[in-house]
């Protein structure tokens, strides 16, 4: 059986920052990254609908230690793709990837200090051993995407698209398209497919709020014109998470005057009556995500007649479209069904810890990366109010140190360990459907550190970078041949 230091699994944005971390933070350590897929990029690679962007600046979006050159600070699908290729080839990290590796599952056994994961590949399963797991496989099902059960859907004779599985070379232009759903990929599909439709329809059940900004950040383009590359870069890196962090912590102290301030943005491209009955949610500004409209693409094409948005609620389907239960009906020739992710922990690997399956939904998140009483396992989840890179950069630092830390002192299990009282809290602080939907099979977080999940960069890096690793962590060096059945039970392997 091959044996690394580290397994990483996922060869997605979070994925290669590992490899790039672990070559330079713990470089006597070797490592390997299972792929599930056939290439890199996660998310990037997967989603192909028309205009996939981020909806996060690519300054935060991007790893702290390859500086974003391109000129579009909010970026397409390809784009990112490519950057994150590219660092995984400068680097060399792309050389340890074994593709098309589909992990099922990770068993730990505490007397040789080592988990045994288990792969499907080329229709056959292979085991690899390591002393260290880091799940970086993301946070949603690359399988299966969220589709409701649409009464009638069947009688529907055009065609019914989820954005996760778009169709090669679909022919779209001259139909009517009605787009399901409000979030981000919503409002990235409506103005691309109004480029070519004869005519685009957002429905959604409730209003959203959406913002527009520059697709440029003019400050970083000066600054490359001025300063080194990766000076440009940092000083643009925290200028984004100084302001996304003083917009989020003023709208959850402030809510009606975030309202506020984000309605009359949306005032200088959409007539009142527009903004009162589609843009304006009964919830609080970042209660959910906040959807992000570059150079207000998607104002235009509503005030050109390219696109509407109907704020309703579906009756059903028939032959030639949606009926709404206010009665009215909506044409289409093709639904998009942009309803959201379905939400998987880990990709839904069997963990077992000494023979003992293990529910992650029994357990506690340890800083938000580990999981009390799993052993020597982290996963990377990022931020849902800022860029996912900025969390997965300072966990796989914290994975580094505590590497290091082990090494230092000889010892090779650490468990994160509940000391004293924690009350159980939910895991994210969200009420999107995508995230509600799957909250009961997610870990839980506590009410005070290590156990707290924060949704703060400025937070996490103290904690993380300059934190101790010793809260409430268990390090321990279990003898060869015997196994940890629970803390201070030992049997005999």
């Amino acid at each position: 059986m091959e044996h690394v230091d580290v397994i990483v699994v996922g060869a997605g944005i979070s994925g290669i920052g590992a490899g790039w971390h672990l070559q330079n933070k713990a470089p006597d350590r070797s490592y390997m990254i299972l792929e599930g897929r056939g290439a890199i990029g996660g998310t990037w690679d997967l989603f192909r609908y028309p205009g996939i962007r981020s909806d996060s600046d690519m300054y935060t979006l991007g790893y702290s230690f390859e500086p974003w050159t391109n000129p579009k600070a909010i970026a397409d699908g390809p784009s990112i793709k490519a950057y994150v290729e590219g660092v995984a080839s400068k680097y060399g990290i792309d050389r340890h990837i074994r593709f098309n590796h589909h992990v099922l599952a990770a068993r730990w056994e505490s007397g040789a200090a080592r988990w045994i994961v288990t792969a499907r590949t080329e229709g056959r399963e292979v085991e690899y051993s390591c002393n260290f797991l880091f799940m970086c496989s993301g946070y949603y099902n690359y399988a299966r995407g969220h589709m409701p059960d649409f009464p009638g859907a069947e009688s529907f004779r055009g065609q019914l698209i989820h954005p996760q599985f778009w169709p090669d070379k679909l022919d779209y232009a001259g139909k009517r398209i009605v787009v399901i759903g409000s979030g981000a990929t919503a409002v990235t599909l409506v103005p691309e497919l109004a480029k070519q439709a004869a005519h685009v329809t957002m429905l959604q059940r409730s209003p959203t709020y959406v913002v527009s900004r520059p697709s440029e950040d003019a400050i970083a383009n000066r600054l490359r014109t001025l300063l080194p590359a990766k000076v440009a870069y940092g000083i643009t890196r925290w200028k984004n998470v100084l302001f996304s962090l003083y917009f989020f912590n003023a709208a959850r102290k402030h809510p009606e005057r975030a309202k506020e301030r984000v309605l009359t943005m949306l005032a200088e491209h959409l007539p009142s009556e527009t903004i009162a009955r589609h843009f304006t949610p009964r919830y609080n500004v970042w209660d959910q995500r906040l959807c992000l409209v570059p150079d207000a693409d998607m104002f235009a094409a509503i005030k050109a007649g390219r696109a509407d948005v109907v704020t309703d609620r579906i009756a059903r389907f028939d032959e030639g479209g949606i009926v709404l239960e206010s009665g009215a009906r909506l044409d289409a020739d093709i639904v998009v069904s942009a309803t959201g992710l379905e939400l998987q922990l880990l990709s839904d690997v069997a963990f077992s810890v000494d023979g003992r399956a293990v529910n992650l939904a029994d357990c506690f998140s340890y800083k938000g990366m580990m999981y009390s009483d799993v052993p020597n396992m982290a996963s990377s989840f990022g931020y849902t109010n800022a860029s996912w890179t900025l969390k997965a950069d300072l966990t796989c630092g914290y994975v580094c140190r505590l590497l290091n830390t082990m090494k230092k002192r000889g010892l090779r299990q650490a468990t994160p360990r509940i000391a004293h009282d924690v009350e159980a809290q939910p895991f994210l602080d969200f009420t999107s459907g995508y995230v509600t939907r799957a909250l009961e099979r997610f870990p839980k977080r506590g009410n005070r550190a290590p156990w707290r999940v924060h949704q703060n960069y400025a937070k996490d890096l103290m904690a993380l970078r300059f934190g101790s690793v010793d809260d409430e962590m268990e390090f321990s060096n279990p003898a060869p041949g015997r196994a940890t059945v629970g803390q201070g039970e030992r049997v005999p392997a």
